[in-house]
């Protein structure tokens, strides 16, 4: 059986460990990360993706996931350890 679209579903961590289909932005927070603008603007239409992107910034950021790196495991952005 393939994979569920998670339609509707805005929780980063929700997505990726309910194997629902995914495309793979963490390249976004590489490219973000790089920019070093102040201030970033994310304009896009709805049901775009905007909130997934904010909550897969706070997953990859927030300290209270500090110990949850294999939700980034096989993604574009791996977080390292050691």
């Amino acid at each position: 059986m393939g994979r569920t679209v998670g339609i509707g579903i805005q929780d980063f961590e929700k997505i990726i460990e309910g194997n629902y289909f995914y495309v793979d932005k963490t390249n976004f927070i590489k490219e973000w990360w790089e920019n070093g603008d102040d201030v970033t603007l994310i304009a896009r239409p709805r049901r775009f993706g905007k909130t997934l992107n904010m909550s897969m910034l706070n997953r990859f950021f927030s300290l209270e996931y500090a110990t949850r790196g294999e939700i980034f495991e096989g993604k574009n952005v791996m977080i390292e350890r050691g």
